[in-house]
C-alpha cells in the first residue's frame, strides 16, 4: 500500500485563477561582483560579473513557485518511481507535480491534521527501496555504496537533499492515509468477486491458483488502495478547481492547457 501510494501526484488540467498582482510576476535579481579600480596605465582590466537569477513561474493560492523550485523538482525526479528519470519528463509535468504538492501541503496546514513525522527507520527503509528496486538505480548498482555515491554525483544530488525528499513524501503519504483510509470497509463479497473475476483469470490453464483464504488479506489491501486512490483523485481535482492557480510563464500555461484538453 505504502509503495503504490507514494508520490501519487496525478496530472490534472490547470485552471486559471484571478489576476495576480504585478509584483508577483517574474522579476530577475542580479548580484554583481565588485569591479577593480580603474587604472590609467595599460589596457583596461578584465571584468567579471556573477549573476544570480530566479523568477516566479506560478502562484498557488498566493504561494509562489520559483524557477529554482522547478529545477529542483526535475533534478529529484530521477528518484520518483512514476518518472524514473524519464528523459521525456517535461517542465510542464514537473510544474504540474509542484502545483499538486503545494495544494496538498496547504490543505494539510488548513485541516490541521497532525501528519506523523517519519522516523529514521522509515526513511532508511524507503531509501533502501529506491537503491534496490528503482530501475535507474538497479542499472547504476546503487545497492553498493560506490554505485550510490556515483549515482548521486552524476545527478548532482546530495544525501541531505535525498533525505529531505523522502521526508516530505512520507509526510504527505501519512496525511493521505489518515485523511482517506479511515471509514473504508471492504466486504467479504467484494474480496470474493475480485478473486474470481480478476485474480483467477490471470493464472494459465494447468496452473493451480492459491485458495481464496490464502490471498484474501492481500486482495482486501488492493481494494482498499483502489478506494483510497479514487477518493484522493477526486479530492485533488476539487482542490485544483476551487483554488487560485496562475501560471505566469505563458509557454508552461499553454502546454498544460493543451495536455489537459487532450485528456478530456
Amino acid at each position: 500500500m505504502a509503495r503504490e501510494l507514494k508520490n501519487r501526484i496525478v496530472s490534472i488540467p490547470l485552471h486559471k485563477a484571478a489576476t495576480v498582482l504585478l509584483f508577483l510576476c517574474a522579476v530577475p535579481t542580479f548580484s554583481q561582483a565588485p569591479q577593480p579600480a580603474a587604472s590609467t596605465d595599460g589596457p583596461p582590466p578584465a571584468t567579471s560579473a556573477t549573476i544570480t537569477l530566479d523568477r516566479a513561474l506560478a502562484v498557488v493560492n498566493r504561494q509562489v513557485i520559483l524557477q529554482s523550485d522547478l529545477e529542483d523538482e526535475m533534478q529529484l525526479s530521477v528518484l520518483d518511481p512514476t518518472t524514473n528519470g524519464n528523459a521525456n519528463d517535461t517542465k510542464q509535468q514537473a510544474l504540474d507535480r509542484l502545483i499538486s504538492r503545494t495544494l496538498i501541503q496547504q490543505q494539510i496546514q488548513q485541516e490541521n491534521i497532525p501528519a506523523a513525522v517519519p522516523t529514521s527507520a522509515q526513511i532508511a527503509a524507503r531509501l533502501k527501496e529506491i537503491r534496490t528496486d528503482l530501475p535507474a538505480c538497479v542499472r547504476a548498482d546503487c545497492a553498493s555504496d560506490a554505485g550510490w555515491t556515483e549515482f548521486l554525483a552524476r545527478h548532482e544530488l546530495s544525501p541531505e537533499r535525498v533525505d529531505k525528499y523522502l521526508r516530505t513524501r512520507l509526510e504527505i503519504l501519512s496525511f493521505i492515509e489518515l485523511r482517506f483510509r479511515q471509514g473504508i470497509r471492504i466486504t467479504p463479497e467484494e474480496v470474493e468477486t475480485y478473486y474470481r473475476q480478476t485474480l483467477l483469470p490471470q493464472y494459465p490453464a494447468g496452473q493451480t491458483p492459491p485458495p481464496l483464504q490464502q490471498v484474501s488479506a492481500r486482495i482486501e489491501e488492493i481494494l482498499l488502495q483502489q478506494r483510497v486512490n479514487a477518493l484522493f483523485d477526486t479530492w485533488l481535482s476539487n482542490l485544483r478547481s476551487q483554488g487560485q492557480i496562475q501560471v505566469l510563464d505563458s509557454t508552461l500555461e499553454r502546454a498544460s492547457a493543451d495536455d489537459g484538453a487532450s485528456k478530456e
